[in-house]
């Protein structure tokens, strides 16, 4: 028995530290660079939310994987070394809600459809979705806060919708192909 335990708690302490390494404390490696890190963060967090997403309950994705969505800024702004008040958090919302809300609106109503109506089509359907979804949510956040960090100017509105369409077609075709994600 107690070797069964010893193989848990192994399994444990290697998880406690993969995400203390990948997650909560990445800011402060310095074997990767700020964009490495980045990217590690946005693939993370966008598997997370696409794999969350195959839950059957239509509308509740909004509620889960925002949180979870914002949480990523978090740790995105930590990465650029911004300081992240209610405020900022909510400026960066309101910037991708005007871009993407649309898109967000008429992804959550799709996810919603596929769970009602077509719940076996749904994770075949909602997890490329989620994915690129969450991963340009990321790449805007990273962009905005890359640049915040470096005291340039803000993305305008058409630099804004260019690299969430770039980065949501770039997340979902990154998905489907299988390619490997380096979150190590």
């Amino acid at each position: 028995m107690s070797n069964s335990n010893s193989v848990i708690d192994e399994a444990i302490d290697k998880a406690k530290e993969f995400l203390k390494k990948n997650l909560v404390e990445i800011e402060k490696r310095d074997d990767l660079s700020q964009s490495q890190k980045a990217n590690r963060i946005i693939n993370l967090f966008a598997g997370v939310c696409a794999g969350i997403a195959i839950q059957p309950i239509p509308f509740a994705d909004i509620f889960v994987l925002t949180p979870i969505q914002v949480l990523m800024g978090e740790r995105l702004a930590a990465i650029w070394g911004v300081p992240v008040t209610e405020s900022s958090i909510s400026a960066v919302i309101k910037d991708i809600l005007k871009v993407g809300g649309m898109g967000l609106l008429s992804q959550q109503l799709a996810i919603a459809a596929y769970k009602t109506f077509l719940p076996f089509m749904g994770a075949v359907t909602t997890v490329p979705l989620v994915y690129g979804l969450t991963y340009a949510i990321g790449t805007v956040l990273s962009e905005m806060y890359k640049r915040r960090s470096k005291g340039e100017s803000k993305l305008s509105d058409e630099e804004l919708r260019k690299i969430w369409n770039e980065s949501r077609k770039k997340g979902k075709e990154k998905y489907k192909k299988g390619d490997e994600i380096d979150i190590k």
